[in-house]
């Protein structure tokens, strides 16, 4: 078994240890990218804000940090952040292109 391969699988398996629930971004896809209007891309970027913010809120410290970091060094509880985190951010770009393509400046 490769090193790289280890890696993923010890990832995966601490990330399950994971006591905190963050909040789930979906990437973009192509049925939502075609469907969605500029008011309606408006209201997804809000939502992905507030999904970020939901993150940063649960990443806080408090008694779930120290019974995950008491169980795992609080390795799963980082790794489902920054998944979560980087989710989260990838939709929002995803939104942030859609609206340049599909909603062209007023005025």
């Amino acid at each position: 078994m490769n090193q790289a391969l280890k890696v993923a699988m010890v990832a995966l398996l601490l990330s399950g240890c994971a006591l905190k629930q963050y909040p789930k971004s979906t990437p973009l896809g192509a049925q939502e990218s075609a469907t969605l209007d500029c008011p309606a891309i408006d209201n997804e970027i809000a939502k992905s804000h507030r999904a970020q913010q939901d993150i940063a809120d649960t990443g806080a410290f408090n008694t779930l940090t120290v019974v995950g970091f008491m169980l795992d060094f609080g390795i799963g509880n980082g790794i489902a952040k920054y998944d979560a985190s980087n989710k989260a951010e990838e939709r929002l770009t995803q939104l942030k292109a859609l609206k340049t393509a599909k909603c062209p400046l007023v005025g």
